[in-house]
């Protein structure tokens, strides 16, 4: 099978590169002059020079493919503009060039998130595909834009949706911040409520994704691709530490304090004219209680199932940290 796949050289997309190579498929990875590609070297990929957000640059990209994975998008920006032109017209781009360079694709996967849902109300209530979405901040916001642009193509284009929820696995670098964090002896947690979470490794998104992307059933269907399991931060915080081997004190920062922190980032952000990593927008999102996703759907239409346990894959993603020189191996 030819597969082409944008946001190859991150994070995830890298993930699904490795597992299309390990099954014999022809992968085909965008990529700009600015691209990082370590994680692709010595690989057999063909690599494509083009950009999303440039509708002209993506023929060759998609031209003949079987399967297209649309992993890369924008999870920060300047303003609403900067969200939109790189998960909404992109996304508009690359559905464009698979219709014209790809009539006979077997299905167009679009990755977006579960923050195009928003959170949920309640423990007993994760939100499910079916639900009205309530994204909170701008960059959910584009990515519900960038599934209707998706759903808009209706019969002429063979869609599949899937939702992740917060990630985390090898080579992520930010989930790395909190293991350092913790390895450095403090454990930082928000508010003083009990917040859940869904949250994922890396392997079961992928394992999920190409499900997906090959069941008949999918077709024009969406699919929260999450843990089966919703975990507390002290879970998370606990499992780490012993992994490590190191021993934390809990700091909690009151949600005012984390808004009031968050507004002075934007503030400087908005002065030095660059994205804030932390800004109202995010402080609303870190502050919610209840950021977890119901994948009953996807167990009964595609058989997906969590193998990767939060334990299993902390120790995991501990050790290549380790290995990467990322964190101090433990004497």
């Amino acid at each position: 099978m030819i597969v082409s796949i944008t946001g190859g050289t991150g994070f995830i997309g890298s993930h699904l590169v490795d597992r299309c190579l390990e099954r014999g498929d022809e992968v085909r990875v965008l990529v700009r002059k600015t691209s990082n590609l370590r994680w692709l070297e010595g690989k057999n990929v063909q690599l494509i020079e083009g950009d999303i957000r440039d509708a002209s640059s993506l023929e060759q990209f998609v031209r003949d493919a079987d399967y297209v994975y649309h992993i890369a998008g924008v999870v920060k920006a300047r303003d609403r503009a900067g969200y939109f032109d790189g998960n909404v017209k992109a996304t508009e781009n690359m559905l464009d060039a698979t219709q014209r360079f790809a009539p006979n694709v077997r299905r167009f996967l679009y990755a977006s998130s579960q923050t195009a849902a928003g959170p949920s109300s309640s423990l007993d209530r994760p939100v499910r595909e079916d639900d009205t979405p309530q994204p909170i901040t701008t960059y959910g916001e584009s990515k519900i834009a960038a599934e209707d642009a998706v759903r808009a193509r209706g019969k002429n284009l063979p869609w599949t949706i899937v939702r992740p929820p917060a990630m985390y696995g090898p080579r992520d670098t930010e989930i790395f911040i909190y293991f350092q964090t913790i390895a450095r002896g403090l454990n930082s947690m928000i508010g003083f409520d009990d917040k859940r979470l869904s949250l994922l490794h890396a392997e079961d998104l992928v394992t999920g994704s190409i499900l997906a992307a090959e069941a008949e059933v999918s077709l024009g269907e969406t699919y929260f691709i999450s843990s089966e399991e919703f975990y507390s931060w002290p879970q998370v915080g606990d499992i780490t530490a012993r992994i490590l081997g190191s021993r934390f004190i809990t700091l909690r920062l009151p949600h005012a304090l984390v808004y009031g922190v968050a507004g002075v980032a934007q503030f400087i952000a908005g002065v030095q004219k660059k994205p804030a990593t932390l800004n109202i927008e995010k402080a609303r999102d870190i502050t919610q209680r209840y950021w977890i996703c119901d994948v009953s759907k996807a167990r009964k239409d595609l058989g997906y199932r969590q193998h990767v346990g939060l334990e299993e894959g902390i120790r995991a993603t501990v050790e290549w940290y380790r290995q990467q020189g990322w964190l101090k191996a433990r004497k």
